[in-house]
């Protein structure tokens, strides 16, 4: 990752999923409605993606486009597929 604006964007949604899991715990250790747990989990399911998609986006604008200047695309295609694939 190489622009700080960026990178305090994906660290700022990172810590957005961090405050939801510790909400989660909090949530769990109190003995709160099992249902309010499980919106609360989602919320960090759905913040974690939001900070996933952010960085993947900085690697297809930076890593992967100068993987292609230098006749690298196939191989930086088949990497993304990859982590795709797992998701």
């Amino acid at each position: 990752m190489k622009s700080n604006n960026k990178n305090n964007t994906i660290i700022h949604r990172y810590k957005i999923a961090s405050g939801h899991l510790k909400k989660v715990i909090q949530m769990i250790e109190s003995g709160e409605y099992c249902i309010d747990i499980v919106h609360q989990s989602l919320a960090v399911q759905a913040a974690l993606k939001k900070a996933d998609q952010q960085v993947l986006k900085n690697h297809l604008e930076t890593c992967v486009s100068n993987s292609i200047k230098k006749g690298k695309g196939k191989s930086a295609i088949k990497e993304i597929m990859e982590v795709l694939e797992k998701s």
